[in-house]
């Protein structure tokens, strides 16, 4: 299990994407600064103890409707090759020193991940307590075989696309597959669990909603062959 670390990061999480959210596609703000509030999260384990996985649930407060965002990140302790339009920025870390930050969804090891939670071969964890798994994470997934295993072969990549609301992921997998994180999280109301899905798995969780109470819906789903 992933160590975490409570010291002093400078820039803080929250000042980095302060910085880098505005020049995201699915970013409501217009040229407006956003003014940031944690509301949740979750993380995963690498299986190699190398590269930290965190999934952030940030509110943006600065205007009348606040907007909440899911952002994958990748913490790696020497820059990623290739994957210079994904960072994020860098951050000094109490106790590992310098810390490259990527936007996931180009990172290959929290895709593979995240297909394994999909799947229910890992569990998500808190995302500030060590070895604690986070139960209100939950996962589902319909097909067969292991796409995170396939994933993880050198011969297979993704290719992420972002759009008003998310981004999609086009797996080089078997059957056409797609992978799309919710970017815009919506919640859905008054209900413990989400609508029937036309997808082959999906990941859903809470986040803490700016009136303080708590709102649930969508993080990722996975479709696999052509959607109806």
């Amino acid at each position: 299990m992933a160590v975490i670390h409570h010291t002093e990061l400078k820039p803080t999480k929250l000042e980095l994407l302060t910085s880098w959210l505005p020049s995201r596609p699915w970013y409501r703000g217009g040229s407006a600064e956003p003014k940031l509030a944690k509301a949740g999260g979750f993380r995963l384990d690498d299986p190699q103890g190398e590269v930290g996985i965190e999934f952030i649930v940030v509110a943006d407060v600065s205007g009348p409707h606040p907007t909440t965002y899911l952002v994958p990140l990748t913490y790696r302790g020497a820059p990623l090759d290739g994957a210079e339009h994904a960072l994020v920025g860098t951050m000094e870390h109490g106790v590992l020193g310098r810390r490259w930050a990527y936007d996931g969804c180009h990172d290959a090891v929290l895709v593979a991940q995240l297909l394994a939670l999909i799947e229910g071969r890992v569990q998500a964890q808190d995302q500030n307590i060590s070895d604690v798994p986070d139960l209100e994470v939950i996962s589902s997934f319909t097909g067969e075989g292991s796409l995170s295993t396939d994933f993880t072969s050198t011969s297979t990549t993704a290719t992420a696309t972002d759009d008003q609301d998310s981004t999609e992921l086009r797996l080089s997998a078997p059957h056409g597959t797609t992978l799309r994180l919710q970017r815009v999280l919506r919640p859905v109301p008054d209900s413990p669990s989400l609508p029937p899905l036309r997808a082959t798995g999906h990941v859903a969780g809470s986040w803490l909603a700016p009136d303080g109470t708590r709102a649930r819906g969508l993080f990722a789903a996975l479709h696999t062959g052509h959607r109806a």
